[in-house]
């Protein structure tokens, strides 16, 4: 029986584990993160061949930066609002951060590691308000970045 690759680890990694970093500073307590993609645009070519047959060929275009959302408890921090402040007053350039999403094992230790740069809020989202409600008040981060690579 096929016993895989030496040397590679085979366990499944589990989704409940893992960090984000800004700036190299862990920031704790994210319940979800999605948006973790990598692609590259697909342009169509299309022409005839001589005898009138039209054909369409797929070609690989720009790669597609992602955007990245990021799910938590809010709280009284005001660090990620200031954050998208700053491209809100249009200070660009200190809007503009690096960060990571980092994959980690049941121990804690980092098994993958997936890092972003050019980045910068481009939305917050606080949930509903309700009276009388006893529900965890969520907040949704969108981040877009300029590239990302997976790095480990």
């Amino acid at each position: 029986m096929a016993k895989g690759l030496p040397n590679l680890p085979t366990d499944a990694l589990v989704a409940q584990h893992f960090a984000i970093e800004i700036g190299s500073v862990e920031i704790a307590q994210f319940s979800e993160v999605s948006g973790l993609t990598s692609e590259v645009d697909v342009v169509e070519l299309k022409e005839n061949t001589f005898d009138g047959k039209p054909i369409i060929h797929k070609l690989p275009g720009a790669p597609k930066p992602p955007t990245i959302t990021l799910k938590r408890a809010k709280n009284s921090s005001k660090d990620l609002w200031d954050w998208h402040k700053a491209m809100l007053d249009g200070r660009v350039m200190d809007a503009r951060k690096e960060g990571s999403v980092v994959l980690k094992d049941f121990e804690g230790g980092e098994i993958s590691r997936y890092n972003f740069y050019g980045a910068w809020i481009s939305k917050l989202t606080t949930s509903t308000l309700k009276s009388g409600s006893n529900e965890v008040l969520m907040e949704e981060v969108t981040i877009v970045c300029e590239q990302m690579e997976r790095v480990s």
